[in-house]
């Protein structure tokens, strides 16, 4: 469910309502929406470095006991899935294979009752030694971030050199059963925007379900210019020079993808426009940063500091409600692209995928 109709206005732009929250035990929001999707970020830590998301050198990372811990992250999980109404939950980073006891930790998430839909978001360095122990853990599916199939591109936008783990990685979620694997690339001008099209031809030859995603004002630099942004339409142009694209019959729902069948199809391709076509109205999502904070939207500044409620003894339903009151004040939208827009604070690989 992506709605419900609370009887309230739904105005775009406005910060929400004075009027109360209703007694609704979903993580429901002024506007109807309902967040069913939890994106969680194990890790701030990353072992890429790619341009669009931090400096050559890294961040300074979370310090060690400010993280939550496994049964601290499972309790909070629990709560959600047993008194908030989450159906599926992502598992994000920085780079969420870089968690320790990481597999331990898929199997106690897919143990909750109703069993949440589980899947998990990599740059896939390591995924080939983990692929299928993660599989037998109970984890449904996969998305592998990858821009490039060209090694020196791939080289220069992450400053490492590690194409070919991320390959054997994407091959060996496929050979596990993770499926639908899919892959997220983001284009950057003048570095691999002429590759859009050899990237999906890649992945339709290999079984994987390609989505673009426009780049974002998410990076640690805070050097994000619109101008310098590959944009949706500029994606489905270059890939329509060589394939014919046709939009899929398939409901979009709340999913961020407009999909297109490529060649008639079955394979398809996404392009997800956060920025051009943002699709805030349908919004399904509420995020828990590593730290263990809530955040109501990807791009929000405000956060909701659940880690001190489970550190200083407060009981589940305090910490669900605490939850729902920070989703009732969801704003209508991201607000990128108006004037007064602020990028967050912390980075996407803080804040989580």
């Amino acid at each position: 469910m992506s709605a419900v109709n609370l009887g309230l206005p739904r105005v775009p732009g406005t910060r929400g309502t004075t009027e109360p929250r209703p007694d609704n035990p979903a993580l429901v929001d002024t506007f109807g929406r309902v967040a069913t999707d939890l994106r969680v970020s194990l890790t701030d830590r990353c072992n890429l470095r790619c341009t669009y998301c931090m400096p050559a050198e890294g961040l300074p990372w979370l310090p060690g006991e400010e993280v939550l811990t496994d049964e601290e992250l499972v309790r909070l999980l629990r709560i959600a899935v047993e008194r908030l109404g989450v159906t599926d939950i992502r598992l994000t980073g920085g780079e969420p294979l870089l968690r320790p006891r990481l597999e331990h930790l898929v199997a106690e998430i897919t143990a909750l009752r109703p069993r949440p839909r589980l899947s998990m978001t990599t740059n896939g360095i390591g995924l080939a030694k983990r692929a299928r122990a993660f599989a037998e853990a109970g984890l449904d599916r996969i998305n592998v971030s990858l821009d490039t199939v060209d090694p020196e591109t791939f080289a220069r936008i992450t400053r490492r050199d590690r194409l070919a783990h991320v390959l054997d990685g994407l091959a060996a979620a496929r050979a596990a059963g993770l499926d639908p694997v899919k892959v997220n690339a983001v284009l950057l001008r003048g570095i691999n925007e002429h590759e859009a099209a050899a990237l999906l031809r890649f992945c339709i030859e290999h079984g994987y379900h390609l989505r673009f995603i426009e780049q974002m004002p998410l990076d640690a630099q805070h050097g994000w210019n619109r101008a310098d942004m590959v944009t949706a339409a500029e994606i489905f142009s270059l890939l329509s020079k060589e394939f014919t694209l046709t939009p899929s019959p398939e409901a979009r729902g709340g999913a961020p993808a407009e999909r297109w069948l490529v060649d008639g199809g079955p394979a398809d391709v996404g392009i997800i426009a956060s920025v051009t076509r943002p699709f805030c109205a349908a919004c399904e999502r509420t995020r828990l940063t590593a730290d263990g904070a809530v955040r109501s939207c990807l791009f929000s500044n405000d956060e909701t500091d659940l880690r001190a409620l489970l550190r200083g003894g407060a009981d589940d339903e305090e910490i669900a409600q605490t939850w729902r009151m920070t989703m009732w004040g969801k704003l209508a939208g991201h607000e990128i692209n108006d004037a007064g827009f602020a990028q967050p604070i912390r980075p996407m690989s803080a804040i989580g995928g």
